[in-house]
């Protein structure tokens, strides 16, 4: 075979020292490279300054592609003559499938001599034929070697412990190797906050995809966080001079030197790495214009306005992942630390990358230390983020450079969020805690999410990753006053607690839909709205209202807990119940109320009776502490629910005579002040104690009644809660019945009770009334349908999440009886 350069001249070649530059007849064109580079005819001149005179390798001279085509050709028929597939080749040789796919379609024209070899052996091919697969696959790697311009927008080393990401690298692949429209190369952008390891990313994946790219990799940082980001114009001249394009054969404007750049890259395969985006406008013109080339994009910023681009949003590494890259960093050494410490470290960094390895570096660079002391370093918040520092890698460094970029009024909205007490929030409590119209919060928050330092969600909620919140705070200490410090902290105490308190009241039948809501209150128009609100903004609420009882404000502490006594029966359980009413005790006590101080109690004894697990011996203090102050503020109705909490707890102590004592006082006193949902509480009490003492209908007797006073429209029961109080009285009852062997009236008032439970969402109660009903069936001789039911029943079980009685239930139904 004739050397390379005889079928093809190459604009220049390395002879001892120095390299010739010759013509396209052969002729010395230039003595030296740095003669060809200051715009004579040479490697670079030639090449690139015509584009059609040339379809080879980044910057090079070889004209067409026939002789690394003819590798891949020479490679598919020693295949084929073996009869074998691409996966049994590389089963046999030890060289990837995808690999060999890559060389036979002549996007790898260069293999490694070991590489060729193992294919030669594999395929066991003769001689001649070997050293004719070896020299091409030589000659595709001189080729390489001569034209490939060095030093610029050379890919960085990638990191050896690098770890993770590796459905965030299949995504790469796929984006690189799928088939993209005419005239559109495939871009993958790479977005994610500070420290998420964008650029590290970038460069791995490069360095993985690198084989499939023949004609290189070319890496450029646009400096998008710095003060001046590259211009669109300066970072193409630094294209083309990689490309091997001599400065007097550069445009001078933008727009030419964008087609030259994209005229260039038309029949190559390239892999374009633009790191570091600031804008838009600044990528859009560096974006390769279609054909075998790809790009990826990293940036801090979402660059929404890019068109035609695959996203991938970088998040948090898990902890198992954290983890891992924190032993690669420690390597040895990691064993001695112990899987505890590293996983605190690991939560401790919140899964950035960034903060990982500084975390790392410090250890490694400190053998005296050890991870639980840094650890413990670290839980300390007030020093976190300047323990998360090595050398000049610096976690606040990183996100000061997002910060920075924002907008004055988004720096402000930005350091104020810090002091939001929950994990999340929307844009009505940023724009209390920015002290901004709503409008304005909409932007800052757009601007914020766009930079990284927010996350945002398809709830419309935002939240902060754990080290940008101590960012945040760590700047308002820096650039607010005291005073503006202590006047977010009011505005934003007092609203929460007003919308909380109007939206609890909502659920209180003497007050429902409030007349005379504030106007900065939005949002709370329905009930619906008003429990979603208080749902979802439960730790910010909690938070102003913990506050607000730390500093005095008993008054609003007090309207605030008073004011979810209804809406707490709807959400259950909730263990911060007991500390909601907690701080409404006191405050009660403190102002010296003893009506209110008596009623928080009794929500307190209601909490601990009703909230799983139930507490009796909580729910007895509470009781009796409510019997002392309603007796000395003479508040006869608090009185009565004491004695019927009194009477609930000593029915969980087996106390069943006391009980009813208790309960038979509560109903006498609750009958008397006309309180007949309280009095058919009490009756059911009372039918538990006398069912639990066996005394079956003496128990139906209370049992019906309270059916009887929820059935009765004209008994004075509130509506909301007569089909509930009916369907539980029904349920009971139908238990009496059953005991006292009445099974076909049983079954008639399970059934009724059943109707009416289903007009509520899966519960337990559902499920136990089901489940009661269908052992009297089995009992009356009604298989089938026992089976039926106790299928029901699992069901509805598995909805509440109760798995023990749904497992109970299904054995039932399969039971052979």
């Amino acid at each position: 075979m004739a050397p390379l350069w005889h079928a093809v001249v190459p604009s220049a070649i390395h002879v001892g020292s120095r390299w010739l530059s010759v013509a396209q007849d052969g002729t010395d064109a230039c003595s030296d490279l740095d003669g060809c580079r200051r715009g004579g005819p040479g490697l670079r001149g030639y090449a690139l300054g015509d584009s059609n005179r040339s379809s080879g390798a980044l910057g090079g001279s070889v004209a067409g592609s026939t002789e690394q085509s003819s590798f891949g050709e020479l490679l598919r028929r020693h295949r084929h003559a073996a009869r074998l597939t691409l996966e049994q080749l590389a089963e046999a040789s030890g060289v990837s499938a995808r690999t060999l796919s890559d060389m036979e379609r002549g996007r790898s024209r260069g293999p490694q001599h070991r590489t060729v070899a193992a294919l030669a052996d594999a395929l066991a091919l003769a001689d001649t034929d070997r050293e004719q697969l070896i020299d091409l696959a030589r000659d595709g790697r001189l080729r390489d070697h001569w034209t490939r311009p060095t030093g610029l927008c050379e890919l960085p080393r990638s990191v050896g412990d690098f770890t993770g990401r590796a459905e965030e690298l299949d995504w790469l692949h796929e984006l690189v190797h799928q088939d993209s429209s005419p005239g559109v190369a495939g871009v993958g952008l790479i977005t994610g906050s500070a420290g998420l390891g964008k650029t590290t990313f970038a460069v791995r994946a490069a360095h993985v995809l690198l084989p499939s790219f023949p004609d290189g990799v070319l890496f450029l940082d646009l400096y998008g966080m710095s003060p001046q980001p590259l211009a669109a114009a300066d970072a193409l001249l630094q294209l083309l001079r990689a490309l091997g394009v001599a400065d007097p054969r550069i445009p001078g404007d933008t727009a030419g030197r964008a087609s030259l750049y994209r005229s260039l890259l038309r029949d190559r395969r390239v892999l374009v790495v633009l790191d570091n985006a600031a804008s838009e406008e600044q990528v859009r013109v560096l974006l390769p214009g279609g054909g075998a080339c790809r790009a990826v994009v990293t940036s801090r910023r979402l660059l929404a306005g890019l068109e035609g681009v695959r996203r991938l949003n970088l998040g948090p590494l898990p902890v198992s992942e954290s983890i891992d890259l924190l032993s690669g960093i420690l390597g040895e050494r990691s064993t001695a630390d112990g899987e505890p410490a590293l996983t605190q470290l690991a939560q401790l960094c919140g899964g950035l990358p960034l903060a990982l390895r500084i975390v790392g570096n410090r250890l490694v660079s400190r053998p005296a230390w050890n991870a639980a002391d840094l650890a413990a370093r670290l839980t300390n918040e007030e020093r976190r983020l300047d323990q998360l520092s090595a050398g000049d890698l610096k976690i606040a460094t990183a996100f000061g450079l997002s910060y920075e970029q924002l907008a004055g009024s988004a720096r402000r909205v930005f350091r104020r969020l810090a002091l939001v007490p929950g994990r999340d929030f929307d844009a009505a409590l940023a724009a209390v805690f920015g002290g901004t119209p709503i409008e304005e919060a909409w932007d800052a928050l757009d601007e914020l999410v766009d930079l990284g330092l927010l996350q945002d969600s398809t709830s419309g909620r935002y939240r902060f990753h754990d080290l940008v919140r101590l960012f945040a705070r760590d700047r308002l200490q820096q650039e607010d006053t005291a005073a503006e410090h202590a006047a977010t902290t009011a505005r934003t105490t007092s609203w929460l607690l007003r919308m909380a308190t109007t939206a609890g009241r909502w659920f209180e039948p003497a007050y429902g839909r409030p007349d005379h809501a504030d106007a900065d209150l939005a949002g709370l128009s329905s009930l619906e709205e008003a429990g979603r609100w208080l749902h979802v903004d439960a730790d910010n609420w909690l938070g102003a209202l913990r506050y607000a009882a730390q500093h005095g404000q008993h008054d609003v502490v007090l309207d605030c807990a008073d004011a979810m006594r209804w809406f707490a029966d709807r959400w259950k359980p909730w263990t911060p119940w007991q500390e909601v009413f907690g701080l409404g005790a006191d405050a009660a006590t403190a102002l010296g109320d003893r009506a209110y101080q008596a009623a928080q109690l009794n929500f307190l004894a209601r909490v601990h009776h009703a909230e799983p697990p139930a507490d009796p011996d909580a729910t007895l203090h509470y009781a009796t502490a409510v019997l002392d102050a309603a007796t000395a503020g003479g508040v006869t109705a608090q009185i009565a629910w004491g004695h019927m909490y009194v009477g609930r707890a000593l029915i969980r102590f087996g106390r069943l005579d006391a009980a009813a004592a208790s309960l038979t006082t509560a109903a006498e006193m609750f009958k008397a002040d006309h309180d007949i949902d309280a009095y058919s509480q009490c009756l059911g009490g009372v039918g538990e104690c006398l069912r639990g003492a066996g005394r079956y209908a003496e128990a139906l007797e209370r049992y019906l009644e309270m059916a009887d006073l929820a059935g009765d429209e004209g008994s004075g029961m509130t509506a909301s809660i007569a089909s509930l109080t009916r369907a539980n009285a029904l349920a009971a009852a139908g238990l009496c019945l059953g005991l006292l062997g009445r099974r076909t009236e049983a079954i008639a008032s399970f059934t009724e009770a059943v109707g009416l439970f289903e007009h509520f969402p899966p519960s337990g109660s559902l499920g136990r009334c089901l489940q009661a009903l269908a052992g009297v069936l089995a009992e009356d001789g009604r298989t089938t349908e026992s089976r039926e039911v106790y299928a029901r029943a699992a069901e509805v079980f598995d909805a509440a999440g109760d798995e023990e009685a749904a497992g109970r239930c299904r054995d039932l139904a399969a039971a052979d009886r």
